[in-house]
């Protein structure tokens, strides 16, 4: 059973086997958490991510981390926010889901994900966590993730990521 910690800070720093990367569709670089990213790891990493050719929604690829201090990104397409009846929750928890498989697959044991589509995408932050926190404890259940890292980008982020915990620990 993996084990829940809130980090309140940038998640470029975090020393874990994966970041997750809150991408747009081309993977190729944006705004928020996604230009910080390539930034700090430098062109290295937009170049190989060129030949990824881009991420459906809800899915998501591996890259090496280059000047990170992670071992590598995991890249995610969130869903924009759109009212909530165009299938945003299932898409959310598949990019979760899908961040997991990924690595477990590679083996690793810790992993830092942001608020994945609370940015510039717009989803609610209080549901977005709590989908986000019941993915995370259905698909790591079983995994080698030892160590989940969830980055508030604000103290009220940080009080969301805990309301979604204490929510799925009842």
């Amino acid at each position: 059973m993996a084990t829940f910690h809130i980090v309140e800070g940038d998640i470029c720093t975090m020393a874990v086997d994966a970041i997750v990367n809150a991408a747009n569709n081309s993977l190729l670089g944006g705004g928020g958490v996604d230009g910080a990213i390539h930034r700090a790891a430098g062109p290295e990493l937009l170049a190989y991510c060129r030949q990824l050719q881009g991420c459906e929604t809800g899915d998501a690829k591996l890259s090496p981390a280059f000047l990170l201090p992670a071992k590598a990104v995991i890249h995610t397409v969130g869903p924009v926010w759109r009212g909530g009846a165009h299938g945003e929750a299932a898409l959310l928890a598949s990019c979760y889901r899908r961040c997991i498989e990924v690595a477990d697959a590679e083996g690793f044991r810790s992993i830092a994900f942001p608020a994945i589509s609370c940015g510039v995408y717009a989803y609610p932050n209080g549901p977005a966590t709590e989908i986000a926190v019941a993915a995370l404890r259905r698909w790591a259940a079983n995994s080698s993730v030892e160590d989940i890292y969830l980055l508030a980008f604000s103290t009220e982020m940080r009080g969301h990521w805990a309301a979604a915990i204490a929510a799925t620990e009842a």
